[in-house]
């Protein structure tokens, strides 16, 4: 587990980790980055942690986007190596879906999950996605005398993961529909289904993720220079920690300020109109979406920003 996520997977894994009878200190990994000040974290130092680990590793949990640095991690490249460890790997895309293109069977991805409510707009509380290999989700029909009619991977079995030929005939045997669907348990709401593909619809229209994707690097990276271009009084204020390289990063830069500046400085954000996501202690969250975000709005931002924080740093 990346230890930027734990506040955000820690309730889930360490009930898994507590129901097994184990103990979260001798059973969970976290990987963190080996330079105090840098919080990134490079596909070498995954890599590494996973070979140290893998002869009793059962399970790989990892952000394909980093929620807090803006990082995308080699998600291909580090499945490959999980892989060929024998160690079951799972990606968090609550923000790498609808940020950047996915191929997630082609990469050879064990499992995966996202939401929906960021970046593909479905609104707060809207319904969540799960992708699950193929190969994990194989149905076959019984061997041996005494099994039941079918064969399955070990899941939480609910009746909306029913195949839907035999689902309201409710049988006491549980028969999996095909692929990721077999994993549902109860069915989604309509409202949240509805608002969602809304959203996706506006996808389509834009061509879909390949060309968004190419939008959001000119955007983000427009976004990078006009930070570059602000006053010495402005920039010795902060720090952007996410990565450079615009193949390390989807949408998002994410601002580590100085000490004590944060709350003043959003309060001076809003009052431009400004709204964007804070993660205290000291970092601030901004994304130009492709869909709807354009190159103005990145100059309207810095513009604000800069008064916020000069504003902020002289009332100290």
């Amino acid at each position: 587990m990346n230890e930027w996520a734990k506040t955000l997977w820690q309730y889930a894994v360490l009930s898994q980790i507590r129901h097994h009878g184990l103990s979260p200190e001798t059973s969970m990994v976290t990987i963190e980055s080996p330079f105090a000040e840098d919080p990134v974290i490079s596909t070498y130092d995954i890599q590494a942690v996973i070979s140290k680990h893998a002869a009793d590793t059962a399970l790989i949990l990892l952000p394909g986007i980093q929620y807090y640095t803006g990082q995308l991690l080699d998600i291909p490249t580090i499945t490959a190596y999980a892989r060929r460890h024998g160690i079951f790997i799972i990606w968090d895309l609550a923000h790498a879906a609808g940020n950047v293109p996915l191929s997630l069977h082609n990469w050879d991805v064990d499992a995966a999950a996202w939401c929906t409510y960021k970046y593909l707009n479905g609104g707060p509380g809207c319904i969540g996605g799960a992708f699950v290999h193929s190969r994990n989700s194989i149905i076959a029909p019984a061997t041996t005398e005494g099994e039941s009619e079918q064969v399955y991977g070990n899941r939480f079995s609910g009746w909306w993961g029913n195949d839907k030929g035999t689902r309201f005939q409710m049988e006491p045997k549980f028969r999996p529909a095909k692929g990721a669907a077999g994993f549902q348990i109860s069915n989604p709401s309509v409202l949240d289904m509805t608002s969602l593909c809304a959203s996706l619809e506006l996808f389509e229209l834009a061509g879909g993720m390949l060309p968004l994707r190419e939008r959001s690097k000119r955007l983000t990276a427009f976004l990078e220079k006009c930070l570059s271009s602000m006053s010495d009084e402005a920039k010795k204020l902060f720090r952007t920690i996410t990565p450079p390289d615009p193949e390390q990063r989807g949408a998002q830069l994410s601002l580590l300020l100085e000490d004590g500046l944060l709350d003043a400085t959003m309060h001076g954000l809003e009052e431009h109109g400004v709204i964007i996501d804070e993660r205290k202690p000291n970092v601030i969250r901004v994304a130009p979406a492709p869909l709807y975000n354009n190159f103005q709005d990145c100059v309207s931002f810095v513009e604000a920003l800069e008064s916020a924080l000069l504003a902020t740093q002289k009332a100290k």
